[in-house]
């Protein structure tokens, strides 16, 4: 553009702001969800590796909770949280069969 020309802007009319504004607030929503979900399964993993059935069996409603939630809150796919739990479940069954170490 020549100098001093003047660049359009469009204006923004009030339901682009309102639109700026829920998006805003859907994004810090699903973020603080999906965390959530996130550590749960982390910790569930993590008590999953270190071979203890007890603390793994405590967990698993806790996890599976907060999987459900995040369902509810269209955080997550409902397939998605299926998977998960179907995976996490198999590896508590896999930690269960093992031989117990002496």
């Amino acid at each position: 553009m020549a100098q001093g020309t003047a660049v359009k802007q469009k204006k923004r009319s009030k339901s682009v702001f309102k639109n700026m504004r829920q998006t805003e607030h859907r994004t810090v929503t699903n973020r603080a969800n999906r965390t959530r979900v996130r550590t749960a399964v982390r910790q569930y993993r993590a008590a999953l590796a270190s071979g203890d059935v007890a603390k793994t069996e405590k967990l698993i409603p806790q996890t599976f909770s907060e999987l459900d939630r995040a369902v509810k809150n269209h955080s997550l796919p409902r397939n998605t949280a299926n998977r998960y739990k179907s995976r996490l479940t198999i590896a508590l069954n896999g930690l269960r069969q093992q031989p117990k170490k002496s």
